[in-house]
């Protein structure tokens, strides 16, 4: 749980064959395909880059950007990857599996350059550690372009708009505009089909238990999170919590008695233990999600800005109203 505080410090969806094809037009190394739209300049979490190439060896650092790469299509531009907080989507696990893994969890500076990478993608502020030498500073000093995910330098409520900004933006990066804009649209009708069966009725009120004991790591007003629980029909009872994620006190859960509560599937602790965890407290026995034993899961890597996010609307919505 600590190290996923310094990550946020700062869903299943429909395969799409249009994004894992090769585009004709955007072939890494095309003359041509590089020239087109380059070059171009963006700015990034504060950062300022302009590209006058498509990124050719990418490292991916954590699981929701490796995987927003593999849904354009970009498998065969990534050098390395790294961070896995659950399984990889079925459609894109044999392109991983084809990609090499630097290390389980973040690599040394050392590891990362050795992979000779002239762009990283960071999901989570904590890939570009100052005190691991992987400072995004540290990475143009070496001539490596460097990109972090939106969620994790916004100053505002993150929703499905800033994850097609992400894939709109990385899509221009790397010269696949027209891939992305087939994501954004495909992503933008099943939220339609989504969210259409959820109109109507009392919003039921979510709490999310992420992990914790002494006090509860749950997702608070700032992050995609939320947003899917809205989207789904529910009601976040820590949107008031101004960041992604962040500790809440059990005696809060109490007070706010949610009418579900939405686990994160993910890392050593298995659901049913933290399911244990819940139902053994006397502190939460009135509470109704305990009383009723009425819980919801969903993976981690459905509920960051990445691919998964609109599909995990439809998953969460089934399982809460």
């Amino acid at each position: 749980m600590r190290t996923r505080v310094l990550l946020v410090a700062a869903a299943t969806l429909l395969p799409l064959t249009a994004c894992s094809s090769p585009d004709p037009d955007s072939r890494a190394g095309d003359g041509k395909a590089s020239a087109a739209g380059f070059p171009y300049t963006v700015t990034n979490c504060g950062v300022k880059t302009t590209y006058q190439a498509p990124p050719k060896r990418a490292v991916t650092m954590n699981q929701h950007v490796t995987e927003i790469l593999l849904a354009l299509g970009l498998k065969d531009r990534i050098a390395g990857t790294a961070y896995l907080d659950d399984k990889i989507l079925p459609e894109y696990e044999k392109a991983y599996k084809s990609r090499p893994v630097l290390a389980k969890e973040y690599p040394s500076y050392e590891k990362l350059l050795a992979a000779d990478p002239d762009f990283v993608y960071g999901g989570y502020a904590s890939s570009f550690a100052q005190n691991e030498g992987r400072s995004r500073a540290a990475l143009a000093k070496s001539g490596i372009d460097s990109r972090l995910n939106i969620e994790s330098c916004a100053d505002k409520p993150v929703t499905m708009e800033d994850l097609y900004r992400e894939i709109r933006e990385t899509g221009a990066t790397f010269g696949v505009r027209d891939r992305a804009e087939k994501w954004v649209r495909s992503a933008r009708a099943e939220l339609a089909r989504a969210t259409k069966k959820t109109e109507g009725g009392r919003p039921p009120s979510v709490f999310v238990y992420d992990s914790g004991d002494k006090t509860a790591f749950t997702a608070g007003g700032k992050g995609i999170g939320n947003d899917i629980i809205e989207r789904a029909g529910g009601r976040n009872v820590m949107a008031d919590l101004d960041k992604p994620f962040g500790d809440a006190s059990w005696e809060t859960v109490v007070d706010r008695r949610p009418d579900v509560i939405l686990i994160y599937d993910y890392g050593a602790t298995t659901v049913a233990q933290k399911k244990k965890r819940l139902l053994d407290d006397p502190a939460l026995k009135d509470v109704p999600a305990v009383r009723n034993k009425r819980f919801a899961v969903l993976p981690l890597s459905d509920v960051v800005l990445g691919v998964r996010a609109p599909g995990a609307v439809k998953k969460l919505a089934e399982q809460i109203r």
